[in-house]
Parts: structure tokens; sequence; C-alpha cells
């Protein structure tokens, strides 16, 4: 899909804040309401832009959290559909490398996340899973990092985040049938949820709209202290995820660019960065799953 200027500036409005009328989007773009309207509604009807909640994992509990690189036995895509089908995944993709698909596991502590990759590791097709376990999540593009405010939420509360979740731009009124609320109840409920931190709604773009068609994973191991190297790396725009974790490697992340050339660019940088004793890579080729 094709975009110019305009439409790109729609959709990084959007990205930083899916709720953003289109009023306020066509004052800071240059374009009438209805035109502004239009293109956003094509972006979305292409599904090259989807706009949904993303929920802080701290409001379900979901505070132990996981990478894990799956080795299969024969075809590849029928395993990660069968991943993909776990609620504990909510992040599943084909990968060219060591491994044929890496996930993300969330649990609600260390117990639980052990026996959610023991599920995993029991499908069939999956011959092996190598773990690395998030001890810090340093940069996000899309998620909420910081601590919600400390909210009480009742059954009506989490209706309205599932609802949000699947369609981060529904109208108030339509929210408020779906929970049973009036309009004005349903906005005020939702806003401060919005408000506390409880979820954040953004524009997941895939990455060839913005021009960043290749996405890579990394594994670092680190010699000595990693503060500076955080620093450095979390700098950098084409690092779009990054995390301290245990295992293998020190910190794992994603970088996205415009070609594999870029990729590779990007990852010889690492490579030769002060305190990086070793960097393992693979290629992201196919999203599978994406639901935060």
């Amino acid at each position: 899909m094709d975009l110019d200027r305009t439409d790109l500036e729609i959709v990084r409005h959007l990205q930083a804040d899916g709720r953003l009328t289109f009023e306020t989007i066509a004052q800071r773009v240059g374009l009438s309401r209805p035109a502004t309207r239009t293109r956003a509604q094509r972006l979305l009807s292409s599904g090259a832009v989807r706009i949904v909640a993303i929920v802080h994992p701290a409001v379900k509990g979901l505070t132990a959290i996981a990478h894990a690189s799956v080795t299969v036995d024969g075809p590849a895509r029928p395993v990660a559909q069968a991943v993909a089908e776990l609620a504990e995944a909510p992040f599943v993709t084909l990968t060219v490398g060591a491994h044929a698909l890496v996930a993300e596991v969330r649990a609600t502590d260390f117990d639980a996340l052990a026996a959610s990759i023991e599920r995993l590791r029991g499908l069939p097709g999956v011959r092996g899973v190598d773990t690395l376990v998030y001890t810090r999540v340093l940069k996000d593009s899309t998620a909420l990092t910081g601590p919600p405010a400390d909210l009480q939420l009742d059954e009506l509360d989490h209706r309205i985040l599932e609802e949000l979740q699947a369609d981060g731009r529904i109208p108030f009124a339509e929210l408020g049938e779906r929970v049973s609320l009036s309009p004005g109840a349903a906005r005020v409920r939702a806003l401060r949820l919005l408000d506390a931190g409880v979820a954040r709604v953004v524009a997941l773009v895939r990455p060839e709209v913005l021009g960043m068609g290749q996405l890579s994973g990394f594994a670092l191991s680190v010699e000595g202290d990693a503060a500076a190297l955080v620093e450095r790396l979390s700098s950098w725009g084409r690092v779009s995820y990054l995390a301290a974790c245990m295992g293998r490697a020190d910190l794992v992340g994603t970088v996205a660019a415009e070609s594999l050339a870029d990729v590779i660019a990007v990852l010889e940088e690492l490579r030769g960065m002060k305190g990086v004793r070793a960097l393992s890579s693979w290629v992201h080729a196919e999203l599978v799953k994406e639901r935060y």
C-alpha cells in the first residue's frame, strides 16, 4: 500500500493516540475533516493499520514475561498457529534463523510462566523451546511500561477494556450498548481507564507500511556494566523493543529497518559496541499473532 506524506502523518498521530478525533487530526495535517476521515478509513479498511487498546500487563497480573524460541519437527506454520491459540501467547511470528518461530509468553507469576512454557513445549510438532525470561522491559514502542494508577476495576471495566482491545475507536454509544451503559457513562469509564494508564489506544501498523519492511530480533550477551549500552540502544530509532532478561542472553530486542541491508548494518554496529560479548539474530518472516 502506497502512502504519501499526509497519510504517514495521519498514521503517526494515531500511533500516539488512537482515539484522536478526525477534526483534531485534520487541523494537525492541514486537511478538511471529511478528507482526513476518508484517508484514515482507507488505511483502516486495508488492514495495514489496526487501532486497538493495549492493556497494561499489571492490570491482569501478567507480570512474568518470557521470549520463547521454538524448534520444530516438520512444517513450522501449523505449530505457529497452535502456539497462537494459547491465550498466554500474545505475540507469535515465523522466523528465519536458528529457530522456526518465536513467541512472547505472559503469565501471572514465574510458576504460571513455567507451566505455560511446558504447555508450549508439549504441543505437537514442537521439538524444543529456548526460553529467555524478562526481568525488565526497557523500551516498547507501543506498550505501557510505567505503572498504572491504583484503581479498583470491576466487571464493567474489564468488559470495556475487552471491547477497546478489539476496536480502539469504537464509538462511546456503541460501547455503551455492548456493556449495558449509557453513552455518557461508557465515556466516563473508558476515559478514566485511559487517563489512569490502565490502557493505551494506539495504531498498530504493519512495518512495511512505514517503509520498515524488515524486522529482526537479536539477543545480546553483555560483559561489565550494561547501563551505557542500554541507554545507547534505547535511543536508537530502529530499535523498537528492548528488554533485559535471564538465560543465554542479557538483552533481547527488535530492529525495524527499511531493508535487509539496513538490518545487517544495525546488527554489525551492535556487534562492534563496547560491552557486547556475543550476538545472535533472526529475521521475523511472518507475523502470526499480535494481540496485547
